[in-house]
């Protein structure tokens, strides 16, 4: 019998792009918190959710630099389990619940793809790149201080789609209260055969379940992020009109489970 959570199914399954859960990521986030038009927002809202009347149009732009493991000590295998990602969330409602829907995001590494597809995350692939922190003092260090700059870009098939530079103000208290809404996701698998392509395999509205989520080193301050319009991807049509803050951190969490929302598939 051929082994292995994803694919490629094989005899000993080490050959699958991602082993199974518990799956447990650490790492760095540079982003922006913004505002845009409330109509390209809405416009990019799966049926099931609606738009916040609150803070429609309010938007949040990610950079991260990630480590995974799960059981096996896969953080030892840095080439093959390190990762850049870059998304956008977007507020919005399930039902009377405030969410963030992930319409874009972008990943360099195989194995976080299909670990994303799973989930129900969008992903594609991109280069992602982002100014690093170090504990030894020096011009390029770039401390966790006040005024301290952070820049970060992303990049997919030769285009450049989003950069953003953030200026480092004052700690955050409660890092987590950067983080307060769930994230609600599509898991959409189309189907290939003739006659059956209007009907998915898969069409399921879902919540991530986070365990054991941990902000450290929260700190907010300003921020500037440009979406240069390119071809191919619409990134742009969210384009900031007003910038509310930047910010950076440092998160963990683990990642067993899934609560599947509605089920739309065959």
């Amino acid at each position: 019998m051929l082994k292995g959570f994803t694919v490629p199914k094989s005899p000993f399954g080490q050959a699958a792009l991602t082993p199974p859960p518990p799956w447990h990521y650490a790492g760095d986030a540079v982003g922006v918190a913004f505002w845009t038009d409330p109509d390209a927002t809405a416009a990019t809202l799966p049926s099931g959710l609606s738009p916040d009347p609150e803070s429609n149009g309010h938007a949040v732009m990610m950079f991260l630099d990630w480590q995974f493991t799960a059981q096996d000590d896969e953080y030892l295998e840095p080439a093959r389990y390190q990762y850049r990602e870059a998304l956008v969330l977007v507020d919005a409602m399930y039902a009377d619940v405030p969410v963030m829907w992930c319409p874009y995001i972008y990943v360099d590494n195989d194995a976080a793809l299909a670990r994303g597809w799973t989930q129900g995350f969008p992903k594609k692939m991109g280069s992602i790149f982002q100014t690093r922190s170090f504990v030894a003092s020096g011009p390029a260090a770039a401390p966790i201080a006040p005024g301290s700059r952070f820049g970060a870009s992303l990049s997919a098939h030769g285009q450049r789609l989003a950069e953003s530079c953030v200026t480092l103000r004052k700690p955050v208290e409660n890092g987590l209260s950067l983080l307060s809404r769930p994230t609600v996701l599509l898991r959409y698998f189309p189907t290939l055969a003739a006659g059956c392509q209007d009907k998915p395999a898969v069409d399921e509205l879902a919540m991530s379940v986070t365990d054991n989520l941990t902000v450290a080193g929260a700190w907010i301050g300003t921020g500037e992020l440009n979406f240069p319009e390119t071809n191919g991807e619409e990134l742009h049509a969210l384009a900031p009109r007003r910038i509310e803050s930047g910010f950076r951190y440092s998160l963990s969490y683990s990642i067993s489970d899934l609560k599947v929302l509605e089920d739309r598939g065959t």
